[in-house]
């Protein structure tokens, strides 16, 4: 198969043939239709993340088609248009027995614990527990940008953040993650505010269910945002990940606000200065968020399919295999608008 591929942290990524996977207990192989670009590949070739294991394919926000089954897999067949969080769950440790697939003490993670996606074909694990079919009004080109960014920004609005209708949302950083948390709460009937510096994004931001924008280099933050909603948000969202976004998504915050960690924090200088002072005084709530269980997908699929949420609008450039290569080292640069999604390998 075709496949990106780097034997060295931060070195050069090139496309190699290599050997096809092979199916394990359990396990299917998958024809990669469509796989997003997200940072957090970025980060996993910088040396940020222990799991990888050099020498490496990246990618884990994917959909395909099923074109081999282990032994023990009866819920799926060759051919089925399928798709899987990117934390995949064993399905019998303690977490998975809970229903928390998403922190499994064993978790397989393409492009991370294991080879990943910016390949012809990618081993998928823990089938039964992890695989959801794909419905087909939804191409696979959508359902890849769920895989990571879309259902950890849903999760996070909704699961762990509960948010709801009329409560102040605000949405630190509009990259994929960013955007994504926007639609979602703006779905909810929340007010949203989007912070970013980029003045292209913010635009966009309107268009997809923002209702107030601050450009985080002209304004004071959380001045604005105290000031526009008589107080803080009710909850916040930082889908960056930066010492910046982060301090201010808790000190944007109302009392007994919520704030919602999705952006990765890896390597030491990303390490932010917690304003703890404020989360005791004012009985705030630090949460994270890691994915999505497979369970859980059902409900989000039938708002999509309903066009409650439009996920295909975030969409910003379909490109190659090749193109993924040159691009993944500059992921940390955040340039244009919107989700890129490999589908040409």
């Amino acid at each position: 198969m075709r496949a990106a591929y780097y034997s060295k942290f931060e070195g050069p990524i090139t496309i190699e043939n290599l050997p096809d996977p092979e199916p394990v207990e359990g396990g299917v192989v998958l024809k990669v239709e469509a796989t997003g670009l997200c940072r957090s590949d970025w980060h996993g070739w910088m040396g940020h993340d222990p799991d990888i294991e050099l020498p490496h394919v990246p990618g884990h926000e994917l959909a395909g088609t099923v074109v081999q089954i282990g032994k023990e897999v009866s819920k799926f067949k060759v051919g089925d248009r399928v798709t899987v969080p990117f934390v995949s769950g064993c399905g019998n440790c303690e977490q998975c027995s809970s229903g928390n697939h998403q922190v499994c003490d064993y978790q397989f993670q393409p492009g991370f614990t294991h080879w990943g996606s910016f390949a012809e074909y990618v081993g998928i694990h823990y089938a039964e527990t992890n695989l959801v079919h794909l419905p087909s009004s939804i191409s696979f080109e959508t359902a890849a940008s769920l895989g990571c960014r879309f259902i950890t920004s849903y999760r996070a609005v909704v699961h762990q953040g509960q948010a709801s209708e009329n409560q102040w949302v605000a949405i630190h950083g509009c990259g994929g993650v960013g955007l994504s948390a926007i639609m979602i709460a703006n779905a909810l009937g929340a007010k949203v505010i989007a912070i970013d510096i980029d003045l292209e994004k913010l635009e966009f931001t309107k268009a997809i269910g923002a209702h107030h924008t601050i450009n985080a280099n002209k304004q004071d933050v959380v001045e604005s945002i105290k000031e526009l909603t008589k107080g803080g948000v009710h909850i916040s969202v930082d889908a960056l990940g930066s010492k910046e976004t982060c301090f201010n998504s808790i000190a944007n915050l109302r009392k007994r606000g919520k704030h919602i960690q999705v952006g990765l924090m890896a390597g030491a200088d990303y390490l932010p200065s917690i304003p703890m002072h404020l989360v005791v005084a004012n009985e705030l709530e630090v949460i994270g968020s890691h994915g999505m269980q497979a369970h859980r997908y059902p409900e989000m699929l039938e708002k999509i399919e309903s066009g409650l949420l439009q996920p295909q609008k975030l969409i910003g450039d379909l490109i190659s295999l090749e193109e993924g290569v040159k691009i993944l080292p500059q992921m940390n640069e955040f340039h244009g608008v919107g989700v890129k999604v490999i589908n040409q390998f």
